[in-house]
């Protein structure tokens, strides 16, 4: 009786986490561990700080759908008429391509509001000019949702 209990959890818990970023998902506001802080104005220049100005335009991966552009300019990412799919652990990636790899081996900037179309991000301590994407990321799923490259 017991045994079959835990595999009932058990096979509970693997459903809830596989569709953990579905576009029904709940979003949680989360800690970020990143080397960034969101906010609408930003007072930290110890980025990069002589990095060209670069942009991109966000298309959804994955069958989720992520719409804005995204603007680097020397310590600040910016997101601009920015959307996303609905998630509970999205991040905001610099990377250098837009699969999980490259996400894995790229840099955490910090968390995403997936309805919050203007939002500011400030890196600190993160060379910008040494990644060419902005990556969408579920981390709860480990899946892509959307990426912008950067020209």
């Amino acid at each position: 009786m017991r045994k079959t209990a835990f595999v009932g959890a058990a096979l509970v818990a693997l459903a809830l986490t596989l569709t953990a970023c579905s576009a029904t998902g709940a979003n949680d506001a989360g800690s970020s561990p990143a080397a960034t802080s969101q906010s609408s104005s930003s007072s930290s220049d110890s980025g990069s700080g002589t990095a060209a100005t670069r942009t991109g335009t966000f298309s959804g991966l994955n069958d989720k759908k992520v719409a804005g552009t995204v603007t680097v300019d020397g310590s600040d990412i910016v997101l601009s008429g920015f959307s996303s799919d609905e998630g509970p652990d999205l991040h905001i990636y610099l990377t250098n391509g837009t699969d999980e790899a490259a996400v894995t081996a790229g840099t955490q900037v910090d968390a995403v509001a997936y309805d919050k179309a203007s939002q500011t991000f400030t890196l600190k301590g993160v060379d910008a000019a040494s990644f060419t994407d902005v990556v969408i990321h579920c981390d709860k799923a480990k899946a892509v949702f959307g990426a912008a490259t950067l020209k």
